[in-house]
């Protein structure tokens, strides 16, 4: 299981987290997905981290208190983000959260490309959500 930052970010008191979040339509994300990941199709959310390794950096960094820590921009798509909602069954706001929460997982370092990664991601997914109120 890869370890990452998650944990020391929240327990940290006093740091800051900054996270750029834009709404792009189907045609820009289309652009974006292509030009960083060489996949010319819509995607609901893309993610583009800082830091390249984000586990070692954190691992490596002692935040200061009132220290922002720029993780990076989350991209989600708002077209099919309803899509989704609809086809989900659930709420506009409750994808959106998932959305971000997916992004923010992945600017922290963790991916689903392997089963094993997956399931930490779902599950972290999951318990976010919950704690959050989007999923009861």
């Amino acid at each position: 299981m890869r370890k990452t930052g998650l944990k020391q970010i929240l327990d940290n008191e006093g740091t800051e987290i900054e996270i750029s979040l834009l709404f792009v339509e189907e045609e820009e994300i289309q652009q974006l997905n292509y030009q960083y990941r060489y996949k010319n199709a819509v995607t609901d959310v893309l993610s583009f981290p800082l830091e390249e390794d984000v586990a070692a950096y954190l691992s490596e960094h002692d935040f200061l208190p009132g220290e922002n820590l720029l993780l990076g921009d989350i991209i989600i798509c708002a077209a099919r983000a309803a899509e989704q909602a609809q086809e989900y069954g659930h709420s506009l706001e409750r994808e959106i959260f998932f959305l971000f929460v997916h992004g923010l997982l992945h600017l922290l370092g963790y991916d689903h490309t392997e089963k094993e990664d997956e399931q930490v991601m779902r599950s972290l997914q999951t318990a976010i959500l919950t704690d959050i109120g989007q999923i009861r």
